[in-house]
């Protein structure tokens, strides 16, 4: 009965004390000559490097059209233009392993995501650090793709209710499995301190898909300069970065499709033959990022910019990458790839107090560059999938406190005119979204 007294007493001072009053008081308290005394500042010591946070994103939104598509928290019920959802619902614990010198030797991280959907895991990793160089760490398990600025930018801080449609498509859940190299400069007062460099190896479908459905890996890099002040820029900050993503999709059938020019235009043209199947259809993109925040006496005024462009393999109807292999009535559908580009650039202005927010943000994706307009037709073979899309956000944000911030946002929705039957005219998906975060 003591022992058990003695672990709800600890527990309840573990979560409502200071972690400095909680150390001194179990000082005092715990007798560490006797077994139990020394069980219970174990516990303390191993559990006093444990971060538990988290946040919750319930939301409303209305859509101009009932059932319509949309890359804002996904699509809308057929008879439905306006939702209550809880977007996320994060939990996160961190652990962190020190040794004797108080340098990080392992580091640990799970995090769920519960909505009315269903649970789900997001990340699920560790990573060990290499202290003789200070230089090494390696990271394995499932975690975000090293690949872009927004792609990595947490749900919980970015200024927008979610990311572009181009980020979307690409690196869809931002997460994969696979390990990972960083090399970056960790010791104290290094001129190299602001390089950091990634490399991976990843499956490849992301979260997207349960399990890997080819034995291909995906490598992706990214060299990027951390935040460093700029004396040219009146001390603002300067943070930017170049990746590379070298991978693909293992052909499971004869039949692979591309886009070619004809005597009449462009036409997605099928390719049959017998050495397609077990053919890698590639995904190979490059993208640059750069972000420039400028402080005033109010607040900061910040401008991020990204492009993209590359070859993306995906299916007839959508560009983004299959979770599993596709597949109709029974018969392996064949592979799509498609010459795409894409960008997106953030204004961000304080107003008047760190507290008010105003975001503007622009993007654009073309899964295919090799048509546009008129081209794009069920006749030449098109769908959906080649259609251009450009988004102009804006939107507010309130910062109330430091666990809670209310969001409001209009997205306008263009998509270009096209020769086909539901895409002539650009469809009516202008979105509004209000929501409120809560985080601890």
């Amino acid at each position: 009965m003591k022992k058990w007294i003695c672990l709800v007493l600890f527990a309840l001072l573990y979560l409502y004390s200071g972690q400095i009053f909680a150390q001194r008081f179990l000082m005092d308290l715990v007798d560490t000559t006797n077994q139990m005394g020394k069980g219970m500042l174990s516990i303390y010591e191993r559990y006093d490097r444990v971060r538990m946070s988290g946040y919750i994103q319930p939301q409303f939104q209305y859509i101009k059209t009932k059932g319509a598509e949309s890359y804002n928290g996904g699509n809308f019920p057929e008879l439905s233009n306006n939702r209550f959802m809880l977007r996320r619902g994060r939990l996160r614990v961190d652990y962190a392993h020190l040794n004797d010198r108080r340098e990080p030797t392992s580091y640990f991280v799970f995090q769920f995501d519960g909505t009315e959907r269903g649970v789900v895991i997001r990340d699920f990793w560790g990573r060990f650090y290499e202290n003789k160089l200070k230089l090494f760490s390696l990271t394995t398990g499932m975690f975000a793709r090293p690949f872009g600025y927004e792609v990595n930018l947490s749900s919980a801080n970015r200024e927008t209710p979610e990311r572009g449609r181009m980020s979307q498509i690409l690196m869809k859940t931002e997460r994969d499995i696979g390990v990972m190299l960083t090399v970056t400069d960790r010791n104290k007062d290094s001129k190299w301190a602001s390089v950091k460099f990634d490399l991976g190896v990843f499956n490849g479908q992301g979260m997207a898909g349960p399990v890997d459905y080819d034995s291909h890996k995906d490598v992706i890099a990214r060299l990027s300069l951390k935040p460093v002040k700029m004396a040219g820029l009146s001390g603002g900050l300067l943070s930017a970065g170049v990746s590379g993503y070298a991978g693909g999709i293992v052909s499971q059938s004869e039949v692979l499709y591309k886009t070619v020019s004809q005597k009449n235009g462009f036409a997605m043209i099928k390719d049959s033959s017998r050495s397609n199947y077990g053919k890698l259809a590639p995904r190979n993109y490059a993208g640059a990022d750069v972000q420039l925040v400028f402080p005033n006496r109010r607040g900061e005024t910040e401008f991020r910019a990204e492009y993209i462009r590359g070859k993306q393999t995906a299916t007839l109807a959508s560009s983004e990458t299959p979770g599993v292999y596709p597949v109709t009535n029974g018969l392996k559908d064949p592979l799509y790839t498609r010459n795409f580009d894409g960008a997106y650039f953030y204004f961000l202005q304080n107003l008047g107090s760190e507290e008010h927010q105003f975001v503007a943000k622009y993007d654009w994706y073309d899964p295919n560059k090799k048509v546009s307009g008129m081209e794009i037709s069920e006749a030449a073979g098109f769908s959906k999938a080649d259609l251009e899309y450009h988004t102009i956000s804006m939107g507010y944000v309130y910062y109330a406190n430091t666990s809670l911030k209310f969001m409001f946002f209009y997205d306008f929705v263009r998509n270009e005119k096209s020769g086909l039957a539901a895409f002539g005219e650009d469809v009516a998906d202008d979105v509004l979204t209000c929501r409120v975060q809560y985080n601890f």
